[in-house]
């Protein structure tokens, strides 16, 4: 029997928009078997999301997406099958919460000197988990009349060079990774081609990250076409890293992701599923 797999959704944990209940749910009604709830910075969603998946007869992967700085460059890694009670998985996760605390209030004196007021009590609105992300930003924005949908928002105003960017200061590689690795997990790099690397940056990112011990790339993603999943599936062989697949779903406003519709995974990958019992 073939299995669907999705290792890679958000709740409103962190910055997805249904509850942990809600996306189990979905994810059964989508066919997926297999699901991984991997929220940013925090783990809060894992307790509903497993009870629901026990009562639904769904496999639920306890999961996190850590944000990382790496050569000035933002990353997530995805830890997998992790203890979501380790301590110190759960001490640095709650510093990021708090650099994040501290982004949002920058982002919103930012967006207000440029004439967007009211932009932080927006974007808590929007917040019902521990975190408050720039998707909340998003929604607000897109609710004040600013911009048409969330991609709409971070094109014009939350990246680099615009209103209300904001690098953020993450763990570093090692540190994510050992965080993972010593909560049980299996680091998985999210999403590589969003990045937007270089052949040789994304290389060094790969050599870098496989010397610090992590095991994963996440070669099928919502955020990939089916030639970088190819791409990225070839670069998982050259590196000796297991494929994972995820569709990074945030919720039902997002129309291009679905729980369980990605491309499919290249033949000659190791899928990460196969070291599991």
């Amino acid at each position: 029997m073939t299995l669907t797999y999705d290792l890679h959704s958000h709740s409103r944990a962190s910055d997805g928009s249904l509850t942990p209940t809600e996306l189990v749910t979905r994810a059964k009604l989508q066919g997926v078997d297999v699901l991984a709830l991997t929220d940013h910075d925090v783990v809060d969603g894992l307790v509903d999301a497993g009870q629901t998946a026990i009562s639904l007869g769904l496999k639920l992967i306890p999961g996190v997406e850590i944000s990382v700085t790496w050569n000035n460059v933002t990353i997530h890694v995805l830890g997998l099958g992790i203890d979501r009670e380790n301590e110190c998985l759960l001490q640095g996760l709650s510093e990021l919460r708090r650099c994040r605390d501290q982004r949002a209030e920058i982002i919103a004196k930012r967006l207000a000197d440029s004439g967007i007021d009211g932009a932080l009590e927006g974007a808590k609105n929007f917040a019902s988990g521990a975190i408050i992300s720039r998707t909340h930003f998003a929604h607000f924005l897109v609710r004040a009349g600013y911009a048409k949908n969330v991609r709409d928002v971070f094109k014009r105003f939350l990246v680099k060079n615009k209103p209300g960017y904001v690098a953020g200061k993450w763990a570093s590689l090692e540190q994510a990774v050992e965080w993972i690795t010593g909560a049980g997990g299996q680091a998985v790099i999210a999403h590589p081609a969003r990045y937007k690397l270089s052949a040789t940056k994304l290389r060094c990112l790969l050599e870098a990250f496989r010397l610090s011990g992590g095991i994963g790339l996440e070669v099928v993603s919502s955020s990939h076409n089916e030639s970088e999943c190819a791409l990225m599936g070839r670069y998982a062989t050259q590196f000796e890293l297991l494929a994972s697949c995820g569709s990074d779903y945030h919720g039902p406003e997002q129309t291009w992701a679905e729980l369980g519709r990605m491309p499919a995974m290249p033949e000659e990958c190791i899928p990460i599923w196969c070291q599991w019992n």
